[in-house]
C-alpha cells in the first residue's frame, strides 16, 4: 500500500539529507556527481516539494529543496542562473546562444573564444559547481557550463512549487 511507497521515499531523501550518503559541498550543495551537479540537485528540490505537498514530511523537505534552489539562485555567492541574480554566467556551453549574428558562420571554434554569449539565454541553468563550490564561467567548460533539458526540467518544476508555496503563503 501507501506506506510501501512512503518507506521508499523517505529512503531516498534519507540518503539526500545531511548525514546521508550524498556528499555536500562547502556552501551546501547536495553533491551527487561532477558532471551537471546543479541538475541533480534540482531535480531532487522537485522530488521533496512534490512529496511535502502529498504530506510526506513537509517541513523539512520544503525547506531542503528551497536551500538547494537558492544555492543555485546565488546563496553560494553567484548565480548559476544565466540572465538572473548576482554574476550569473555569460558564457553557457550552447551553441545557438554563443553563435554570431547571421550572415556570420557558426563553427565549433566558437567554443574556445574566450568572450561572454552573443545572446542571453534567460532563465537556463548551467550544470554548476564541482564538489568545492568551484566553478569557471567558460563555454568550454561543458561538464560546469553547458545548459540542457534535463537540468532545467527539475530546476523550474521547483522553482514553480517554490513560487506556488509563496503565492499560498506557505
Amino acid at each position: 500500500g501507501d506506506s510501501q511507497y512512503i518507506a521508499n521515499i523517505e529512503g531516498t531523501f534519507n540518503d539526500w539529507m545531511p548525514g546521508g550518503s550524498v556528499p555536500y559541498t562547502p556552501k551546501g550543495l547536495a553533491y551527487r556527481l561532477q558532471w551537471g551537479s546543479l541538475r541533480y540537485a534540482s531535480n531532487m528540490a522537485a522530488a521533496a516539494l512534490l512529496a511535502a505537498e502529498s504530506g510526506v514530511h513537509p517541513d523539512e523537505y520544503r525547506k531542503w529543496a528551497q536551500c538547494q534552489i537558492h544555492y543555485a539562485l546565488g546563496d553560494a555567492g553567484h548565480s548559476f542562473v544565466v540572465g538572473f541574480g548576482e554574476n550569473p554566467p555569460v558564457a553557457p556551453h550552447h551553441r545557438s546562444s554563443s553563435c554570431p549574428w547571421s550572415p556570420a558562420l557558426c563553427n565549433l571554434n566558437i567554443v574556445h573564444i574566450d568572450t561572454p554569449n552573443v545572446h542571453t539565454l534567460y532563465g537556463a541553468l548551467v550544470g554548476g559547481p564541482g564538489s568545492g563550490d568551484d566553478y569557471k564561467d567558460s563555454r568550454g567548460n561543458y561538464v560546469n557550463n553547458e545548459v540542457a533539458n534535463d537540468y532545467n526540467a527539475g530546476f523550474q518544476t521547483a522553482v514553480a512549487g517554490l513560487l506556488h508555496l509563496c503565492v499560498k503563503g506557505e
